[in-house]
């Protein structure tokens, strides 16, 4: 039995704990799906940095497209990143006849249209389980195991660095500054953490999902992203006095006049599984016609749990290897060409939902009926409040103010909003977060 052959793009710690796992489940994998795989060549960036695991005759070079032209390679296994040379590696490799497995959710949410049809017009498959939630099986459960149902919605928290953010946030006297930097010391935040804290990273595994639940081709352009730098421990406290907790959320929803993607903090209710899901841990909440809300939680990055979702695709690639392309499940489990095109996506402003707002006020008798009335003209109510009167000196009479509201429309919201933060004693910008009752 000749073995599958593997080109490995990059040798960080997802591609270390691949290595590590080929080599302890080589006899698995010939019993598990009467295959088995060798790894051929890998390509790095530098050959002389040190290596956290064992490569032994495996061929190493800094050439990541002599993997691509490489005869003896069936399948190349992109775990470098990216999207300028990720995007043409991954192009030749399909034009040359060869499987892709890919973590690079950015790479599929930007460019994943085309490489699909490429792929289809070449007769090869692209497996992307590793792209969303890391050792979370939740491709595959979208793509098959809840085949049977149209998806009415699915929300999650799908960006370890946020969710750990936002737990250490929930902790006495925590500011956001100082948790992000924890998390950089921890390696959970990038040195450049903008990808995670401002929304970036979920909406681009966002796309995937909602491609995947509803059958539209990707859109990751139309994804409106909100990230968590604005959100201060206060919010949080308040919030958790409310019953809910702060999470960063994925949300894609199926409309009647079309669908809502979007990613942004939400006050989740206590009673809600997502609001359990704390530190770098992902979930993801999916309703079914059929069966209902079903969660999938674990971890959602991390080298062994990202590089077990690659060596599934594997495993899936393995059984139909001997079958033939006819056999294999699309990608985003429809066929290109029915994929839709012309879906609407709704702008963030046709959304339904409640909000919290916190803000500065002059505590003074008046201030809260000019609130509510303000709100009354737009046919918004206020359901939970909260008042804090400030004693510091420079702040004398003076109060944060927290509030929550029944379900509006966001423009007609944001058109309170704006007169609200036109009322004398209301005291610089107002902060707003939706709420979420998935």
């Amino acid at each position: 039995m000749q073995p599958i052959r593997l080109g490995v793009v990059g040798l960080g710690t997802v591609a270390s704990s691949l290595v590590s796992i080929l080599e302890k489940q080589a006899k698995a994998s010939r019993s598990k799906i009467n295959q088995t795989f060798e790894i051929k060549k890998i390509a790095v960036r530098d050959l002389s940095r040190p290596r956290s695991v064992a490569t032994g005759d495996i061929a190493i070079t800094d050439d990541p497209f002599e993997l691509v032209q490489d005869p003896d390679i069936d399948v190349l296994v992109e775990l470098m990143g990216g999207t300028t040379l990720a995007r043409d590696l991954v192009e030749q490799a399909i034009r040359n006849g060869k499987h892709i497995v890919t973590a690079n959710k950015a790479l599929l949410a930007l460019y994943g249209n085309e490489l699909f049809a490429l792929a289809e017009q070449y007769g090869v498959q692209i497996y992307f389980e590793a792209a969303v939630a890391g050792g979370i099986p939740i491709i595959k459960a979208l793509r098959e195991g809840l085949i049977a149902n149209d998806i009415n919605w699915l929300a999650g928290i799908i960006n370890g660095t946020g969710n750990y953010i936002l737990t250490e946030m929930k902790k006495p006297g925590a500011q956001f500054d100082v948790v992000l930097a924890k998390a950089q010391e921890l390696g959970y935040a990038e040195a450049d953490p903008t990808y995670d804290v401002e929304g970036i990273d979920a909406a681009h595994k966002l796309a995937i999902l909602a491609s995947l639940a509803f059958g539209i081709e990707l859109a990751f352009s139309r994804v409106y992203t909100e990230g968590i730098s604005q959100v201060s421990a206060d919010d949080v406290r308040f919030a958790q006095a409310f019953g809910f907790e702060i999470k960063h959320l994925g949300i894609a929803v199926k409309e009647d006049a079309g669908y809502s993607l979007r990613v942004h903090p939400a006050l989740v209710p206590k009673s809600v599984l997502l609001a359990d899901v704390n530190d770098v841990m992902n979930a993801v909440l999916v309703h079914g016609d059929q069966v209902g809300a079903t969660m999938l939680y674990g971890p959602g990055a991390g080298g062994a749990a990202t590089a077990s979702a690659v060596m599934a695709d594997l495993y899936d690639l393995g059984r139909v290897w001997k079958a033939g392309h006819c056999h294999c499940v699309p990608p985003l489990g429809r066929y290109t060409a029915d994929l839709k095109t012309s879906a609407n996506i709704l702008n963030i402003d046709a959304i339904h939902t409640g909000f919290y707002v916190r803000c500065l006020v002059e505590d003074h008798p008046g201030m809260l009926a000019a609130i509510s009335q303000t709100l009354a003209d737009f046919a918004i109510s206020i359901e939970h409040l909260n008042q804090e009167p400030i004693s510091h000196d420079d702040q004398a009479n003076q109060a944060l103010l927290a509030f929550t509201t029944n379900k509006v429309c966001e423009a007609t919201f944001n058109q309170a909003l704006a007169r609200l933060e036109g009322l004398e004693g209301v005291l610089g910008k107002i902060n707003k977060i939706r709420m979420s009752d998935f």
